[in-house]
C-alpha cells in the first residue's frame, strides 16, 4: 500500500465520519460524541499528512503514533451504544485496518532508526 493510497483511505474515513455522526441522537451526549468521534476522524488523516512530510524519520514515527491513537479512539464509538452495530460495521473495520497499518509503519519505522542510531554509536566508538 502506498502513501497515496493511504491519503485517500484516511481521507475516506474523514468523510464516512461526517456522515456518521448524523445518526447520533441530537442530546447533549450525542454533540459530545459527535464532536469527539469528528476530531479524531480528521486527526487521523491530518496527523498522517504531516506524516507524510516529516523532516526524520523518529518525527515520522511520532505523527504515525498520534495516528494510531487517534485511530484507536475512534474506535470508542461503538462502545457508546449511541449507533446500531451495522451503520458501525464498515468503518469499525476501517478504524481497525488503519491502527494496525500505522503500526506495522511505526514499528518499521523505529526499528530503522534503532539500527540506523546503533550503526551511528559502532561507528563513533570505531572511530574515537
Amino acid at each position: 500500500m502506498t502513501s497515496k493510497d493511504l491519503k485517500v483511505r484516511t481521507k475516506a474515513f474523514a468523510v464516512r465520519a461526517f456522515k456518521l455522526v448524523d445518526a447520533l441522537p441530537r442530546s447533549a451526549s450525542g454533540h459530545v460524541v459527535a464532536r469527539q468521534f469528528i476530531r479524531c476522524a480528521t486527526s487521523i488523516r491530518a496527523n498522517y499528512r504531516a506524516a507524510c512530510r516529516a523532516q526524520s524519520r523518529a518525527d515520522f514515527a511520532a505523527k504515525l503514533s498520534i495516528v494510531v491513537e487517534e485511530s484507536d479512539e475512534a474506535l470508542l464509538m461503538q462502545e457508546t451504544g449511541m449507533v446500531r452495530a451495522e451503520l458501525l460495521r464498515d468503518i469499525v473495520h476501517e478504524a481497525n485496518e488503519l491502527v494496525a497499518i500505522m503500526l506495522a509503519s511505526r514499528k518499521t519505522a523505529k526499528g530503522t532508526l534503532r539500527f540506523t542510531n546503533l550503526k551511528s554509536a559502532i561507528e563513533n566508538r570505531q572511530l574515537g
